[in-house]
């Protein structure tokens, strides 16, 4: 049996226990070792219906690692006793079997599991070296801490820094770097409560915070004792917080023993729409932005537009250099040949962007961003899709869809500009279904990606979260950065946040006191300091929320957020500076285009389905891990550094390295019918 780099030098009793059975160290004395078991790549969850269980959930969901939840509340649920947890002997093996690599547990010892649950939960824990996570309880001796009255600390944890310890490093934690700040986002609102109490014999600390009287206590650790494995979580938290999204996947690595089925990775990518396009600018005395529908008194001529310089553009390079990060361009060539005809045949802006189009990634926004729906109907407001005279929708065509899409890739192609044809974001996400107005897509667009070689199309997450086909296309959700497409300096972005987010008493819209999913600001911001000291940090914990959930969904902004003020970038500065100083190098940011991202959803829909029907079979036998997916299913494993993926004649290097494990999306070698790895020895 493999021992986990985290256990390495390290053999307990559990250990030992485990080795024993696993048949990898002979008993003294014994006339022959026992087989090693068939241990099943399943998760058991028993949950109350809690918080903590809940974001347990979330992350084996979300990493596509099987579980079977056993929900204590209900009345039809299964007794778990030792024919629920295991058989004397497996069919298609002939060994013992485990079904479940790992148990979640609410607490040590949950009241709604019988005295009989409890031991037999035990029993199996022993027998087969199962580790057992306790999702939130208090600090007390039986769980391996001395009480909090001990030298230790119960309260609220907002704002708390806390510390992954060196054998939190050297074990599941590896991939953090810096300390773990718990959040406080609202100064009056208790968002986290905790007890960190000091370690007992038999107790690791991985996660502990400065006490009083100096010294530190726990508020994660591994408690070995009886032949079982703990970990103890002594803090409250949900699946949104960013303090167990960062401590989620070391979380899963201890209880899979480093070994599971399911992959995650921490992605960040921005696109930035209208590139060569200007942007209307929102009117700070009408509350609105000339030349929408719904802005009465005046349709925005003689308003200065928000469009990026020779200078801008300049910056942007050089801000991608300095950070290590490349945005993605999506830019509307036919806009700005137009600016140019305006403008006296010269536009700087895109001279300096085609110079340095290597060092950006290009996307077709269509060549001059127009509707790609339903022909709108103006005249109300909101508009409404404008009919013939039989009553039919008139819709724009496949040709003229298909012309726009053309052209611009055309115009990319001639002036050096590497560019996929396969990803397309459109004008507003047009095209698509537009609620209330416009309930389903153009019948016309499916025909017109087909046309022009379109495979992954850009939808507003916002409004459609999964990824689904669009003929023979599918969707690429994005994420909308609230950094607005129609301001150019702080001042303008702060008045109109204020406008959306402030009560109609204390002169604003009042749309955050009327829409469910929106809150209304206590006063309105300074718009002077407002920006800076309020909108970035939300923002940029919003997206580094995104980017820790291992959500691959690309963000986007617009060209106005790289112009005048530059908005864009404290936010992304923020973002950056806030992961690399929490994670360690060897979990970088991945930064996928927007095909990588499709395919990466389409995987994963794929996967789940499988999962879903029950045709996925995973196990693992001493150092022998098997899986079994549908033809044409990959799969998501995650293995210790070392594994290696058996081919028909000899085995390669299984996996790419992320976050001090190996991990990918793999399926069987050629005339294989499963997945074969071999996990290292120590």
């Amino acid at each position: 049996m493999h021992v986990p780099a985290f256990r390495a030098g390290r053999v307990t009793g559990a250990l030992l226990a485990a080795l024993l059975v696993a048949g990898a160290v002979p008993a003294a004395g014994a006339a022959a070792a026992e087989p090693a078991p068939r241990i099943d790549l399943t998760v058991l969850v028993v949950d109350d219906g809690g918080g903590a269980v809940g974001a347990i959930t979330s992350e084996l969901k979300g990493s596509g690692t099987p579980y079977r939840t056993v929900r204590l509340d209900d009345p039809g649920r299964p007794v778990i006793d030792a024919a629920f947890l295991s058989e004397a002997r497996d069919e298609a093996t002939g060994r013992p079997r485990a079904k479940y690599q790992g148990v979640v547990l609410p607490d040590e010892a949950p009241a709604a599991l019988t005295e009989a649950e409890r031991s037999a939960l035990a029993s199996y824990e022993r027998t087969y070296a199962i580790p057992q996570i306790d999702a939130y309880t208090w600090a007390h001796p039986g769980v391996g801490l001395d009480y909090t009255s001990d030298g230790g600390r119960s309260g609220v944890l907002d704002g708390v820094g806390t510390a992954v310890t060196a054998a939190g490093r050297a074990g599941p934690f590896r991939y953090l770097d810096g300390p773990v700040v718990f959040e406080d986002n609202d100064p009056d609102i208790s968002e986290s409560y905790g007890y960190a109490g000091r370690p007992r014999a038999g107790y690791t600390s991985y996660l502990d915070m400065p006490v009083d009287g100096g010294g530190r206590a726990s508020l994660i650790g591994e408690y070995a004792h009886d032949g079982r494995r703990e970990l103890v979580v002594t803090f409250a938290y949900n699946q949104y917080q960013r303090q167990f999204r960062a401590l989620a996947r070391g979380m899963v690595e201890w209880l899979t023993q480093g070994v599971h089925l399911g992959q995650s990775r921490n992605w960040f990518s921005v696109h930035v729409d209208d590139v060569f396009a200007p942007d209307a600018r929102w009117d700070t005395a009408r509350n609105c932005t000339p030349g929408d529908f719904d802005c009465v008194g005046g349709d925005g001529e003689g308003t200065a537009p928000i469009r990026m310089t020779a200078a801008d553009a300049q910056y942007a390079a050089q801000w991608q250099r300095a950070s290590g990060f490349t945005l993605d361009m999506v830019y509307n060539a036919g806009s700005g040949e137009e600016w140019k005809s305006e403008n006296g045949g010269s536009d700087p802006l895109t001279a300096q962007l085609v110079a340095d189009r290597a060092q950006y990634r290009w996307i077709n926004h269509t060549y001059t961003h127009p509707f790609l729906g339903c022909v709108q109907d103006t005249s109300t407001v909101p508009w409404s899709c404008a009919k013939d005279a039989s009553g039919n929708i008139r819709w724009m065509s496949r040709a003229e869809i298909a012309a726009q899409i053309r052209d611009n890739h055309t115009w990319a192609v001639n002036k050096g500009i590497a560019v996929d044809r396969t990803e397309l974001v459109t004008g507003e996400h047009s095209g698509l279904r537009t609620l209330p107005q416009q309930p389903a897509d153009n019948p016309n667009l499916a025909g017109a990606l087909a046309d022009t070689g379109v495979k992954w199309l850009a939808s507003d997450n916002s409004r459609e979260p999964q990824q689904r086909a669009v003929g023979a296309a599918k969707t690429v959700p994005r994420h909308p950065m609230n950094v607005y497409y129609n301001v150019g300096t702080a001042e303008e972005m702060t008045d109109e946040y204020n406008w959306i987010y402030t009560s109609a008493e204390d002169g604003g819209s009042g749309v955050c006191a009327t829409n469910p999913a929106s809150t209304c600001l206590d006063e309105p911001l300074d718009v002077r300091t407002g920006y800076a000291e309020y909108i970035v940090p939300q923002e940029a914990r919003i997206a580094l929320g995104h980017v820790v959930a291992n959500d691959p969904r690309p963000h986007y902004v617009h060209q106005s957020n790289l112009a005048e003020d530059r908005l864009l970038y404290p936010v992304l500065d923020k973002v950056l500076a806030d992961y690399r100083a929490l994670f360690a190098d060897n979990t970088p940011l991945v930064n996928p285009r927007q095909r990588d991202t499709g395919t990466e959803l389409t995987r994963r829909a794929a996967w789940d389905q499988a999962l879903a029907a029950g045709r996925v079979t995973a196990y693992r036998i001493g150092s022998t891990v098997t899986v079994k997916a549908p033809a044409g299913v990959s799969a998501p494993v995650t293995a210790p550094e070392g594994t290696r993926k058996q081919q028909l004649l000899g085995s390669t290097a299984f996996g790419t390295p992320y976050a001090g494990a190996r991990s990918a999306w793999t399926a069987p070698e050629l005339l294989q019918s499963a997945i074969t790895l071999t996990l290292p020895t120590a």
